[in-house]
């Protein structure tokens, strides 16, 4: 997985706190501040006035709903300005427009203050202990304190972590599209599709044959995520073409606006990337099983309408009840976990240990307790163990080391 530039395009700074019951809890205080952000003045500066900055707010957690936001004008401000003889202490107030978002929080919860390259601090407010958190600490490189002031990070300096599969991972969360330089084989994409899109099948396969210097035998764990980049890197490309080209013919129908005609257009763009995503991994997995030699039976019925992604060695072998069932695996495929991975408990009930392979980095101590309790194992690729808690990570299992388990238990074909 290769680096894709630094932190420092998108953040000049971040710094992170646990929130106190005061910042938060309009029953105890109607204060409507964040306090203990003093450090952040090197990154907002030391206005003598209140001075308005432009801030989104966000809530983030373990769900699967999108995180919530809202653009509202937060005041910075020096809450010692009327005594002089005290050093000055500066605190971010919250408007009664982010109220309802910011008081989401709860004591013990998170804020995150990071500044972007275009001047807006994004104030990212999440559970204590969530996923959401860990990524976050993660890609900013940030540690928590127990004093409820804030610790920070000056990316500008520093240059912040590369961009890669994880980083990129986040960012999309946070609504920020890494943009990356045209990737190759563009003129053959066209060439082979015109300007509209292929099948996600086709777009898979094209992203293989055209990403050289791939070893799916010996480094499957580099391979799946070096083709899931190039071949989201191709989409987004592709993408910006078709998007350019329709905007450019405009929304009117003679001299009155298409409004419904943009809406479905734009709705039709949304829906086409989350659909796209876990099919793509999915094919890019097939076709490692099958460079592998591993036998299978792709989105498999097993009990009433439950299906798996993947079982193993096949969907007859499930089906005879004279078949071991110590010799039965399946694999469910899902690019990102959240609370759908509770889908996968139900699926193939004669096999009592799932296995879940996914992209998605940094995932709690908590849901990954949760996950063990449940009898479920992750499968992620090796260069995503480094996002996980160091104890989290021999629990984990690599991509190669699962294939090579499903061949010894009698997968191979």
């Amino acid at each position: 997985m290769a680096g894709r530039g630094e932190l420092s395009r998108y953040f000049i700074g971040a710094g992170v706190k646990v929130l106190r019951r005061t910042e938060v809890d309009p029953t105890v205080s109607k204060g409507h501040e964040f306090q203990g952000v003093d450090l952040f003045r090197s990154f907002v500066g030391t206005p003598p006035e209140r001075e308005k900055i432009p801030v989104t707010w966000i809530w983030m957690d373990d769900s699967d709903e999108e995180p919530q936001s809202v653009e509202a004008p937060g005041t910075w401000y020096n809450s010692r300005a009327r005594t002089p003889h005290r050093s000055p202490e500066y605190r971010l107030y919250y408007p009664a427009a982010a109220a309802p978002l910011v008081q989401r929080a709860r004591a013990g919860d998170t804020l995150f203050l990071c500044m972007t390259s275009a001047r807006r601090v994004l104030a990212i407010l999440c559970p204590g202990g969530s996923t959401a958190e860990r990524r976050l600490l993660w890609l900013f490189s940030l540690q928590l304190t127990d004093d409820f002031t804030l610790s920070q990070n000056d990316i500008g300096d520093s240059g912040g972590r590369e961009i890669d599969a994880a980083a990129r991972f986040i960012l999309g969360e946070l609504g920020i599209e890494a943009v990356e330089p045209d990737p190759p084989a563009t003129e053959r994409l066209i060439r082979k599709f015109g300007l509209r899109f292929p099948t996600t099948l086709q777009l898979s396969a094209f992203a293989r044959e055209t990403l050289p210097g791939i070893d799916p035998l010996e480094d499957p764990d580099a391979a799946l995520v070096a083709w899931a980049e190039h071949e989201e890197d191709l989409f987004r490309w592709m993408e910006r073409q078709i998007v350019a080209d329709r905007l450019a013919q405009g929304f009117m129908q003679g001299d009155v606006a298409d409004v419904a005609g943009f809406l479905g257009f734009s709705l039709s763009v949304q829906n086409r990337r989350k659909s796209r995503a876990g099919y793509a991994f999915a094919h890019h997995t097939e076709a490692l099983l099958k460079a592998w030699g591993i036998t299978h039976t792709r989105e498999a019925r097993t009990e009433k309408r439950s299906a798996a992604d993947f079982l193993f060695p096949g969907e007859v072998e499930y089906a005879d009840p004279a078949f071991p069932g110590e010799r039965l695996s399946m694999l469910a495929v899902k690019t990102s976990c959240k609370d759908r991975w509770r889908q996968v408990l139900s699926e193939a009930a004669r096999i009592p240990e799932k296995h879940l392979l996914t992209l998605e980095p940094a995932i709690s101590r908590a849901q990954i307790a949760e996950m063990q309790g449940q009898g479920l194992r992750l499968v992620v690729p090796k260069v995503l163990h480094q996002t996980f808690h160091p104890e989290q990570r021999d629990w984990l299992i690599g991509v190669k080391e699962h294939l090579t388990w499903l061949k010894a238990s009698g997968g191979a074909g």
